[in-house]
């Protein structure tokens, strides 16, 4: 019984760590279609395409869209794509944002690539970039044109990633106003590392760790028992 006891208590923790992690979301645009705007892809809606994914509750407002790399069928002068094939830009708008009614904590990041000067992405905890600055991320260009090399072409080559850590609740995400000249891949809700929905590799060894010392004292246990008997 003691044993069943310390087990189930391993599971519980290991149930609580894969909880949270549930709640991280990673928006790699995957099966946007071709210069399609995002609008409802990810809100139980369609793209402008008619291209539906899984329905998160995130929402984006304004001309958000997937690029895909031309070397994949697409139009996008991309390439080194973080996952997949499919990259998020923006038009020609002055208020880039999405929108995640639910909320979401403790972190935002992504990849992105630029050959804007200065971009300025920041998260706030009301819906359409209202409320309190909950933090920003300031992006610089590090566009290399021409001279990329792999995916096998495509100007937009060299990822960068970004990520922060805030308090409070983030609701909605102003990406600044990079028109057409910044791309982002795996944008994640909830941890301040991109593309991250599976436990990180610290929370990875505290669980092995954990295990470990469940295995030990079951052993020392036996160990007693046996002794005891004898």
């Amino acid at each position: 019984m003691k044993y069943r006891s310390i087990l189930v208590g391993a599971a519980l923790a290991i149930a609580t760590t894969s909880s949270a992690n549930a709640a991280t979301i990673v928006l790699n645009f995957e099966g946007v279609g071709s210069q399609a705007s995002i609008k409802g892809f990810y809100n139980g809606g369609t793209d402008s395409k008619g291209n539906s994914g899984t329905n998160y509750g995130v929402d984006f407002t304004t001309f958000g869209f997937g690029l895909i790399d031309a070397d994949d069928g697409g139009t996008g002068n991309i390439a080194n794509v973080p996952s997949g094939n499919t990259v998020l830009t923006f038009g020609n708008s002055i208020s880039p944002i999405m929108n995640y009614a639910a909320g979401f904590t403790t972190g935002f990041s992504f990849f992105y690539s630029s050959s804007k000067p200065a971009v300025t992405v920041s998260v706030y905890d009301g819906l359409n970039g209202t409320g309190n600055l909950l933090g920003s991320l300031n992006l610089v260009s590090q566009y290399k044109g021409d001279s990329c090399v792999g995916d096998p072409t495509g100007a937009f080559c060299n990822w960068t990633a970004m990520g922060m850590s805030f308090n409070g609740v983030a609701k909605s995400i102003h990406f600044g106003n990079g028109a057409i000249q910044t791309m982002f891949d795996d944008v994640t809700l909830g941890s301040a590392t991109p593309g991250s929905a599976v436990p990180e590799p610290a929370t990875w060894a505290m669980m092995i760790i954990g295990f470990g010392a469940v295995g030990s004292m079951v052993r020392t246990s036996r160990r007693r028992n046996a002794f005891s008997a004898a």
